[in-house]
């Protein structure tokens, strides 16, 4: 349960469209973080190939009729998400970031590169808010964040390999439990993906195809 005026309200006006529509016009991207993925530094070469794989869901999800990207502000694959759908937001001018935190403070943990990238997101988020107005005590906000934004919302993208577990699977556990009752389409990306997404950046390089 949410106790959070102000989001409760943002997710009654989002919810407020007619019965005949069937797109997802609300989603909701997870996946893993920086450092279950090797990645301790903003410059890790493999951040664009990530990039890359979000922003193409993203865009045909835009042109299938996305409205908002919700995230929790988690580092990795949301705030990578996050920045991509900012990045769309140039051509898609309907497409909006909404950041709904599960309490408060939840960036005094993270790394410096990281807190200056979730600042930023928040900074330009069309509508930030805290589903928990406390800061953390104890591993039930994170489960009624879950719960809580999987209900909200119209379907999930997210990062995760069934290969290798990783904190998303909480998500995933409570979108798929939602998809056995009703229509909540799961979109995973998993590492062939990626490798589908590195080729195609290899590709695009110029040097590349020098080197043929």
């Amino acid at each position: 349960m949410c106790e959070n005026g102000p989001v409760n309200f943002f997710f009654l006006m989002l919810n407020k469209k007619g019965s005949e529509t069937v797109n997802q016009e609300s989603l909701l991207v997870a996946g893993y973080k920086p450092y279950e993925l090797g990645i301790l530094s903003a410059d890790h070469p493999g951040i664009p190939v990530i990039r890359y794989c979000l922003r193409n869901h993203l865009q045909e999800m835009a042109d299938a009729g996305l409205k908002w990207v919700v995230i929790s502000g988690e580092p990795g694959v949301e705030l990578w998400a996050a920045e991509e759908t900012l990045k769309l937001k140039r051509t898609y001018p309907e497409l909006k970031l909404a950041v709904l935190v599960p309490f408060l403070g939840q960036e005094e943990r993270f790394k410096d590169w990281v807190r200056t990238q979730y600042q930023s997101v928040l900074e330009k988020a069309d509508f930030t808010g805290a589903i928990s107005n406390r800061p953390y005590e104890s591993p039930v906000q994170l489960r009624q964040k879950n719960d809580f934004l999987v209900a909200k919302t119209d379907g999930m993208l997210a990062l995760y390999d069934e290969e290798k577990a990783g904190s998303p699977r909480y998500y995933l556990a409570a979108a798929r439990k939602r998809a056995k009752r009703e229509n909540y389409p799961v979109t995973l990306i998993d590492r062939y993906d990626l490798e589908l997404a590195s080729e195609d950046l290899r590709e695009q390089d110029p040097d590349y195809w020098a080197q043929k």
